[in-house]
């Protein structure tokens, strides 16, 4: 099933796997001048973590990774992977994600790709891109898959979703992919999409796709792409336009557009609250 909304934006200032990419995708757009001048540096954070703390979890192989855990709510039976973006695991994205537990009452593991590294150095955080390994990064979303489903951090989840922005969005795909019948929802925030046809095999999960229409990199040609792909292989995909700037969601950037990512966030808690319970 294909789903598509135009929303226009005033601008304010663990069974089933596929073989992992060998490179993260968006490390190719490291490479352009331009993507890195859209990635300013990050606003100082004012505000105190208070509900997660750093765990570690065994990959898809059996090797140590690690993530910022929130745990859930009582009676919640649900759990969200939420991945990161180019500067990684900040303190922006634990907040991210105790923000998330508190609206929906899931648990939240944030999952750490650049493994103990972040940046607010563009030049740096695309290095820091570069260098993610898809084969070990496959491994640890697979694995935290695995983590929730077998309820080794104290929580066993019945149903699992998958959130991520920019790299993360990607990977929150990926994370579908790896995951596959184990995972119920993924939300993908102006990342770039798995179309292989081993990807599509291995997807089970519907996606909300969420772009912005002045995004150069996550563009109209990626989309239609994305789309006619999901069709061909009958999946379900809900696509969400803003007329925005790439990372407009995130309030650290100067790109950051109130109004889109509030409507953004909205759309995303209604598609976990429908997929997920």
């Amino acid at each position: 099933m294909l789903t598509h909304a135009l929303m226009l934006v005033a601008l304010s200032g663990s069974t089933h796997s596929v073989k992992p990419p060998t490179c993260c995708d968006m490390a190719a757009f490291t490479k352009d001048p331009a993507f890195l001048a859209a990635h300013l540096r990050p606003a100082p954070v004012n505000f105190k973590l208070k509900e997660g703390n750093t765990v570690s979890f065994s990959d898809a192989n059996g090797k140590s990774a690690s993530g910022y855990w929130v745990g859930a709510s009582k009676g919640a039976k649900a759990a969200i992977i939420m991945v990161h973006e180019f500067w990684g695991l900040n303190d922006y994205i634990r907040r991210e994600a105790e923000t998330l537990h508190n609206e929906t009452g899931y648990a939240v593991l944030a999952v750490d790709l650049y493994e103990g590294k972040t940046s607010t150095d563009a030049q740096e955080a695309a290095k820091l891109m570069q260098g993610v390994d898809g084969v070990r990064a496959a491994a640890i979303v697979k694995g935290a898959v695995g983590t929730l489903k077998s309820g080794s951090l104290g929580f066993k989840a019945k149903k699992i979703g998958s959130v991520g922005y920019c790299f993360g969005g990607g990977w929150s795909m990926k994370t579908a992919i790896q995951g596959g019948k184990d995972v119920n929802a993924s939300v993908m925030y102006y990342g770039l999409p798995d179309k292989s046809p081993e990807a599509m095999a291995a997807l089970k999960a519907p996606i909300l796709f969420i772009r912005a229409t002045k995004d150069k990199w996550i563009n109209a040609d990626v989309e239609k792409g994305f789309s006619k792909a999901m069709k061909s292989a009958h999946k379900s995909l809900s696509i969400r336009d803003y007329d925005a700037d790439h990372a407009f969601a995130n309030p650290s950037n100067p790109h950051f557009n109130e109004t889109a990512a509030k409507d953004a966030h909205a759309h995303e808690l209604a598609f976990f609250k429908k997929n997920l319970g």
